[in-house]
């Protein structure tokens, strides 16, 4: 299942959300090389999140290698790796796929919370996935990249926030496609689902991969802070549901 967008007016310009967007692109083709190596490989090195290194765990000056002819060495922890890995991406699917559900789901949360907790929901739900993420494989040389764990926390604020607002959802099953409405508690509920089955399997794994706990960590995040944050903006329930 896939969002296409909700029917849910969210009631103001989505500024912060458009400018991490914009952010992410921008670091994507001017950091990340679009995609080309040896740019992509030396930022997910320099800039993604390693738990081992960051908790110390692996020898300082080891090397391993992450692509066609870099090679990466453990160093001394750097916390701002916590926060830049947020902005890189291993891939075009990767990036516009994390990209397409913050734009679904991301204007609403912003016009429920506001412009600047928006900001720091997102933030904190990026810290909460990577410690997540970092707890469950805390000696893992495997650089962890991607905003899928900020915006897994935009989605639980959203779910929590607006539970019955209608998502036109693509479902695919086999050579069944079509688009239909679904209430947000399913569909991201589902997701959710999804994330914990993937989860279990990855805690008995040493390979790399998709970083489920970063999903699940900013999920539940997302859905706690909006309690904290609060928030004004209602949407109008369909009678359908």
């Amino acid at each position: 299942m896939f969002p296409l967008h909700d029917d849910n007016p969210s009631g103001g310009t989505a500024l912060i959300t458009g400018a991490i967007i914009a952010l992410n692109l921008l670091l994507w083709v001017v950091v990340q090389g679009a995609g080309g190596e040896p740019a992509l490989s030396g930022s997910i090195c320099n800039y993604g999140l390693i738990p081992g290194e960051l908790l110390g765990r692996l020898q300082l000056g080891t090397a391993f290698e992450i692509g066609p002819g870099v090679e990466c060495v453990i160093g001394r922890p750097a916390w701002s790796s916590v926060f830049t890995s947020m902005f890189m991406h291993g891939s075009w699917f990767h990036i516009i796929g994390n990209l397409w559900f913050l734009w679904v789901f991301g204007n609403n949360v912003e016009g429920a919370v506001g412009h600047g907790r928006f900001v720091l929901l997102y933030l904190l739900c990026g810290v909460a996935a990577a410690a997540v993420q970092t707890a469950v494989d805390a000696s893992s040389a495997i650089p962890m990249v991607g905003a899928s764990g900020a915006i897994g926390g935009v989605m639980g604020a959203y779910v929590v926030r607006y539970p019955r607002a209608r998502i036109l959802t693509l479902v695919i099953f086999g050579f069944f496609v079509r688009a239909v409405w679904m209430p947000a508690w399913l569909i991201l509920g589902y997701w959710f689902v999804l994330q914990v089955l993937g989860g279990l399997p990855a805690l008995a794994s040493v390979e790399g991969g998709v970083a489920f706990w970063a999903h699940i960590g900013g999920f539940v995040a997302g859905a706690a802070l909006l309690f904290i944050l609060g928030g004004s903006a209602r949407v109008v329930e369909p009678t359908s549901w």
